[in-house]
C-alpha cells in the first residue's frame, strides 16, 4: 500500500455532478416509488459490499440522498480507502423512502464505479511490494470524472499523474509528427527545448520508444522518461543505460503492455515508476447493493 492516506474527498466541486445524475436518472418523477409507496413513509436502508475490495467515493452518498431528503440522515461506517469484507456495510442511510429508493442507483453507480477502480488499484500495488516501485494512474479516465477516479486510485494505493494537459508537459509520439512529420532521437531533442523554453521549471515528462531515443532524451535529463511498449530486455538495458549517467539522473517509467501477470516483472528490472491505464479505464466495478431494512 501507499505511504499516502488518500485525503477526504472534497464532494462540493461534484455536486452538479450529482444533480445531472439524478436528473440523468429521472429521480424527481420516479413513477414506481409513487404508485407503490405511500407519501411520508420512512425507512432506513444499508449499503452493502456484496464481494472485498477497497472503498472509494463514499463522502457522495450523503449529498446524493440529500438532493432528494434534505432530512435524510447517514452513518458512515468505513472510509475511503478501507478494505471492505463481503456482506460489510459501508454506511446505513435513514429518511423519507421514495427518495432513498429514488437515489438508489445513482449512489450505486458512483460507488461501485469508484470502489472498483481502488480494489483494481490496490491489486497491482501489492503487485509491485516487493520491488519498491510506484503505481501511477494515466489521463484515461471517464470524461467528468477525473477527480474522482483519480481519488480512487489513491485510495488503492496508487498515486496520480497529472491531472490535466496544463500542469505538466509531456512529449509523446503524436506531438513529434505534429511539429515535424517524423520521429526519432532529433525530434525528441527539438521538442524538449522547445518545452522548457516555452515552461521552464515545468515537469518534463518525454515518451520514448527505443532505446536510441532513450540515450539522447536520458542526457539532457527530463524528470522522467517514460518506457512506452519496452520489452523487459530493453527495459533492463534502459535501466543500465541510465545508471551509468552521473547524476542527477531522470526517473524511468515502464508504461504500456503490462498487466497484473507481468507488472512485477518490469518494477523489478529497476525503474521507479509504473503507469497503468487499465486501473481507470478497465477496472470491474466491485458489486454494492442497497437493502431497505424490513419494518
Amino acid at each position: 500500500m501507499s505511504d499516502e492516506a488518500p485525503p477526504r474527498l472534497e464532494v462540493e466541486p461534484h455536486l452538479a455532478l450529482l444533480r445531472a445524475a439524478l436528473a440523468e436518472d429521472g429521480a424527481q418523477g420516479d413513477l414506481t416509488v409513487q404508485a407503490v409507496v405511500p407519501a411520508g413513509t420512512r425507512a432506513t436502508a444499508d449499503l452493502v459490499a456484496r464481494a472485498p475490495g477497497v472503498v472509494a467515493g463514499l463522502p457522495m452518498a450523503e449529498p446524493c440522498f440529500r438532493m432528494l431528503d434534505p432530512a435524510a440522515r447517514v452513518e458512515e461506517h468505513v472510509q475511503d480507502g478501507d478494505r471492505v469484507a463481503g456482506g460489510e456495510r459501508l454506511l446505513t442511510v435513514t429518511g423519507d423512502a421514495r427518495a432513498i429508493l429514488s437515489a438508489e442507483r445513482t449512489v450505486l453507480n458512483l460507488l461501485r464505479r469508484l470502489s472498483g477502480i481502488a480494489t483494481l488499484t490496490q491489486a497491482y500495488v501489492e503487485a509491485l511490494m516487493a520491488t519498491g516501485a510506484r503505481l501511477y494512474d494515466t489521463r484515461k479516465t471517464t470524461p467528468g470524472w477525473r477527480v474522482l477516479e483519480k481519488h480512487a486510485v489513491r485510495c488503492g494505493g496508487g498515486h496520480n499523474h497529472r491531472l490535466g494537459l496544463d500542469d505538466a508537459l509531456m512529449v509523446k509520439e503524436n506531438h513529434l509528427y505534429a511539429a515535424f512529420g517524423t520521429t526519432g532521437p532529433q525530434a525528441l531533442v527539438e521538442a524538449m527545448g522547445r518545452c522548457r523554453a516555452q515552461s521552464p521549471g515545468v515537469p518534463l515528462y518525454v515518451e520514448v520508444e527505443t532505446h536510441e531515443e532513450l540515450v539522447a532524451v536520458a542526457a539532457l535529463r527530463p524528470d522522467v522518461v517514460m518506457l512506452d511498449g519496452f520489452d523487459l530486455g530493453e527495459v533492463r538495458a534502459a535501466v543500465k543505460h541510465v545508471r551509468s549517467l552521473p547524476p542527477p539522473r531522470p526517473l524511468l517509467e515502464a508504461t504500456g503492455g503490462m498487466d497484473l501477470h507481468t507488472v512485477a516483472a518490469y518494477a523489478a528490472a529497476g525503474v521507479q515508476r509504473i503507469s497503468v491505464g487499465a486501473i481507470t479505464h478497465s477496472a470491474p466495478a466491485l458489486d454494492i447493493s442497497l437493502r431497505i431494512r424490513a419494518r
